[in-house]
């Protein structure tokens, strides 16, 4: 009977916020990352070469960085409904604001202000996940909304790079069509969560009386099971040795992921590809990355486990980076990026699984932002990594190779220095193997 409860009540959970979850950070991912296709031809009209656009495009991390954990502390004591409907609103303004950079300063600026605006929603919704799903459910329910990032560079690409084609509408250039028009579904749908989010199970009309009850006990009661075997304060969630480890390791993979993503389209299109080629052909990796993510996300649940693939999935990482360097400028870097772009992504679903296995409450909503602060750091120094390479030496392979140490170290300390207890499990409350 409980069983029945169990998968009835899981089963309106998802649908309710997982499919909203995604299309949130879809529109996100799309509004931080079309900056990528935008600067085939934005780059020239804005005065920027390749390591002035690593340094400006990476400017956004910085304001994410600064704002991260305070926002997430906000969202955890004023709810997510109100929170993330501001995030969004002001994220996608300033998005649409970005057509209207008229130098390297002003474009700096604007991308340093969407980090601000856009600060919080990532681990706000990863925390939030943590009042609505048990712990054997997470690593699937995080790889299922995380499919957005590369569902948005795999979507986003054939559709920035036809936007980009419409150079002359209303007197715009094709990049600043781009952004303005992109950021119009944003703040629609930050308007739309306002009515449509709810912020904790007990608020949940649309789950019976049994259903309610069913989820506030189980989320309650693993919550003491892992406040029982080691309960981190607030301040402790910044130095913990795993949260720590878990920082490094997160911000070798943002790195790479990220440094290798703003520059995607301009590797492409070194294959002598039109803009609109180069839009299909970057949705490859990413939808491989997609399914890569979704299968590891299974995965990690079924066997319950969480250290060893997300090792393994850093060093599929590290071969796509070295064979795209060793190939650049041939159709075998395509699949050297491939391999890094699921690389990447599988990471996300063990990964984003491990931070709740030791925190709750306000200590979760601050060690999860500041987990996610650290590792977009890599926003910033990726993006300036690979542009100062090819600057310096006129190929992206040096840069590519200089990612590959980074998700190497990853893959080195999933390996010796994240044996996190599962507390759930242990006293019999989660079994992700059943």
């Amino acid at each position: 009977m409980e069983r029945s409860l169990e998968q009835t009540t899981m089963r309106k959970v998802y649908l309710r916020l997982l499919p909203f979850s995604i299309i949130i950070y879809f529109f996100c991912y799309l509004d931080r990352i079309n900056v990528g296709f935008a600067a085939l031809t934005m780059n020239k009209d804005l005065g920027l070469d390749a390591s002035m656009y690593g340094m400006a495009a990476g400017a956004f991390f910085w304001g994410y960085v600064l704002f991260e954990v305070p926002s997430n502390i906000v969202l955890e004591k004023l709810g997510a409904r109100l929170w993330i409907a501001r995030i969004m609103i002001t994220w996608g303004l300033l998005s649409g604001a970005t057509a209207f950079a008229v130098g390297p300063k002003s474009f700096m600026v604007l991308r340093f202000l969407l980090g601000v605006a856009e600060a919080g929603l990532f681990p706000g919704i990863v925390l939030y996940f943590t009042y609505w799903f048990p712990d054997r459910y997470r690593a699937r329910v995080n790889a299922g909304f995380i499919l957005a990032l590369p569902l948005a560079v795999a979507a986003g690409a054939p559709v920035s790079t036809a936007l980009l084609g419409l150079d002359g509408l209303w007197g715009l250039k094709g990049w600043q069509t781009l952004y303005l028009f992109e950021a119009i579904p944003t703040v629609l749908l930050g308007i739309a969560i306002l009515f449509l989010l709810t912020d904790r199970p007990g608020l949940a009309r649309w789950l019976s009386d049994a259903e309610r009850g069913w989820l506030e006990a189980r989320m309650e009661g693993e919550r003491r099971a892992i406040e029982r075997r080691e309960r981190v304060s607030l301040l402790r969630s910044f130095w913990d040795p795993k949260v720590v480890f878990l920082s490094i390791n997160y911000l070798g993979i943002g790195i790479a992921s990220l440094g290798m993503v703003l520059f995607v389209p301009q590797i492409i299109k070194q294959l002598g590809l039109t803009n609109m080629q180069v839009g299909w052909v970057t949705m490859i990796p990413y939808i491989t990355g997609a399914l890569s993510m979704m299968f590891f996300g299974w995965l990690s649940d079924r066997i319950g486990d969480r250290r060893w693939l997300l090792c393994a999935t850093c060093l599929l990482a590290t071969i796509g980076l070295v064979v795209a360097g060793l190939t650049v400028g041939t159709w075998w870097a395509v699949m050297g990026i491939t391999l890094a772009t699921a690389g990447f992504y599988g990471t996300k679903g063990p990964f984003w699984s491990m931070p709740t296995m030791f925190l709750t409450g306000t200590a979760a909503a601050s060690g999860i932002a500041w987990i996610n602060s650290v590792g977009n750091l890599g926003g910033f120094f990726g993006p300036t990594i690979v542009g100062w390479a090819k600057v310096l030496t006129g190929s992206f392979a040096g840069g590519l190779y200089g990612l590959a140490v980074c998700t190497l170290i990853s893959a080195a300390v999933a390996l010796f220095w994240l044996r996190i207890p599962h507390a759930a499990a242990v006293e019999g409350l989660a079994n992700p193997a059943e």
